[in-house]
């Protein structure tokens, strides 16, 4: 599914208002492939879902 990062710039891992693949949620987080090409675990409340696959 595509999101868009709400919240501030975290470093090298995530931009505010860029738009990332998710690839689930996972124990109450999402998990986002970020700015450095990895998957990671990110608070949800952060991202707004513009497109979720089926």
């Amino acid at each position: 599914m595509k999101v868009k990062y709400t919240g501030k710039d975290e470093g090298i891992s995530l931009t505010n208002n860029k738009i990332y693949e998710a690839l689930g949620y996972e124990c109450g987080f999402i998990r986002i492939i970020d700015d450095t090409g990895e998957d990671y675990l990110y608070d949800p409340e952060n991202f707004k879902i513009l497109e979720n696959e089926e």
